[in-house]
């Protein structure tokens, strides 16, 4: 088995009147990783499952080692050698890690020799990048170690070429560069060609060989790394001269120097006192955690996934029962009810909106009045009054630049900024006091993600205390006025991001650490 060459010529795919891909060309060199830049909805995702077959394209052709491919279905693209990562999780919840593993490989005999398999597994995993608990399921699995999972299955099957999109988005900066190191070396070997679809510049110019800049459906640029820069990589990816920087930049986008802008912190707003939250198996995942964020700062927590931070915001948020400690708003107790969360101002952004902060099936205008919808204006006495939430949701949905195509159309048919949009629309639209902020950039392209971080920004020079859960420790720096790692369920190091060592950052998430740290009010 050895790397495919990859091309695409003048592919088309058309959604009814909407033109997702206008005649793309695209050359992967065997044995080289190839970066795909491009905002939301400028046909990545699109072009890569064409290439799989999960879409027919309407024109064009797809050539591997030269040849035309009828590639009609996924399973074709499999007997090919090319496997994909999609950008949302596709394991199935209820069965283990070994057995999402296995069925990966879709044909299966009737009778598995289970001793047999789990010792292909275990020596799979001794060479992985990553270990993963052979008996988990993925239920139990955070974010980051779903997506570890994604990656596992298709290294699983050896592919001649890997096709990954968003692969790092939930996994730390040392994760990342040791996964993305590892899928380079295999490249460079002549194992296997890589396509990553990446919305951060350091991952394609430390990883990528070649990179291809899709812009509206088009291919607008194509360049081997050392030729270009991320300056002008974002200048073709957004249609203008731009910065290359991912610094925190403002809605109209112009650059925020977080510094400058911040407020004097004020007092003590949320305080965590000695809490312990089980795990989905049982274990203790917080382990008598002590916190405090004070108003008008951002409070960053960063760690390897796995290390209590889902199990930690999900028991702020009341999504999972407390063992012990306290939590407290503004010295008052906080259980997190919704008519607590109306009373003292506590707001959220979970990790996977869609899916944890949305209901699907809804509108964006019931969505946006999810925690509204029975109050004044929008209702009398019990009943709502007619109009009041489609205008407000209008109104929110312009401020937020919520691209949908109307109030009344189902949130789920949003991309993933523009749902991110809607829910920070929620969230920030009625003075928020506390802000409960989970991985909030995951998946999305880089003016989203600037749009987000400004937002969140000002959130905090509002006044707001903003606790913040990211894996991503560049986003971390960017906005966090203090640092806390978690590791094994303990805040094990706190600092002031100014000035932070990002070698001892790196070191205590790593496990590298004595006795937890009691982080300063």
């Amino acid at each position: 088995m050895s790397a495919i060459a990859l091309e695409t010529y003048a592919l088309t795919k058309r959604f009814g009147a909407f033109t997702a891909l206008d005649g793309v060309s695209l050359k992967v060199r065997p044995g080289t990783v190839h970066a795909l830049l491009g905002e939301n909805g400028a046909g990545k995702s699109t072009l890569v499952k064409c290439v799989v077959g999960y879409h027919r394209p309407d024109a064009g052709a797809v050539l591997v080692d030269g040849r035309e491919q009828d590639i009609h279905a996924p399973t074709v693209a499999r007997e090919l050698g090319i496997g994909m990562v999609y950008q949302h999780f596709t394991v199935v919840p209820g069965m283990t890690v070994a057995e999402n593993l296995l069925i990966a490989r879709g044909r299966l005999p009737l009778v598995i020799d289970w001793k047999a398999v789990r010792s292909e597994l275990r020596a799979f995993m001794a060479e992985a990048p990553f270990e993963l608990p052979l008996e988990a399921t993925p239920a139990s699995l955070s974010a980051g170690e779903k997506q570890k999972l994604e990656i596992l299955k298709q290294l699983f099957l050896r592919p001649r070429l890997l096709i990954l999109d968003e692969p790092t988005s939930v996994l730390t900066p040392q994760e990342a560069d040791e996964v993305l190191g590892a899928l380079r070396r295999r490249a460079h070997s002549g194992d296997c060609s890589v396509v990553m679809i990446t919305h951060k510049f350091r991952e394609v110019t430390a990883f990528a060989d070649d990179v291809t800049v899709l812009r509206r459906g088009r291919s607008v640029a194509s360049h081997p790394v050392a030729d270009t820069h991320p300056a002008e990589l974002a200048a073709s990816m957004v249609g203008h001269a731009g910065q290359g920087s991912e610094a925190p930049a403002s809605p109209a986008g112009e650059p925020v120097d977080k510094a400058a802008v911040r407020p004097p912190a004020g007092p003590q707003r949320l305080r965590v006192q000695g809490l312990t939250v089980r795990g989905d198996r049982g274990e203790t995942a917080v382990d008598a955690l002590t916190l405090q964020v004070r108003a008008g700062e951002i409070v960053g927590i960063a760690g390897v996934s796995g290390n209590g931070q889902r199990e930690l915001m999900e028991a702020l948020s009341g999504q999972r029962r407390r063992e012990a400690g306290s939590v407290q708003i503004d010295g008052q107790p906080y259980a997190a009810t919704r008519r607590e969360n109306r009373r003292l101002g506590v707001r959220g952004l979970p990790e996977e909106p869609l899916r944890n902060a949305c209901v699907a099936a809804m509108s964006v205008a019931d969505n946006i009045g999810l925690r509204s919808f029975d109050e004044a204006p929008h209702a009398r006495a019990g009943i709502r009054v007619p109009g009041a939430l489609a205008a407000r949701a209008r109104a929110l949905i312009e401020a937020f630049r919520v691209r949908t195509q109307g109030e009344d159309a189902p949130i789920a048919s949003l991309s993933g900024g523009n749902v991110q949009r809607a829910v920070l629309a929620r969230e920030l639209s009625d003075g928020a006091r506390v802000l409960l902020v989970s991985n909030p950039v995951f998946g999305l392209d880089f003016t989203a993600v600037a749009e987000v971080h400004q937002r969140l920004l000002a959130a905090r020079n509002a006044g707001a205390a903003v606790l913040m859960v990211s894996e991503d420790l560049d986003e971390l720096m960017q906005l966090a006025d203090r640092l806390l790692v978690m590791s094994g369920g303990h805040i094990v190091h706190a600092t002031d991001t100014a000035g932070a060592d990002r070698l001892e950052i790196g070191r205590h998430m790593g496990g590298g650490h004595g006795a937890a740290a009691e982080p300063r009010s």
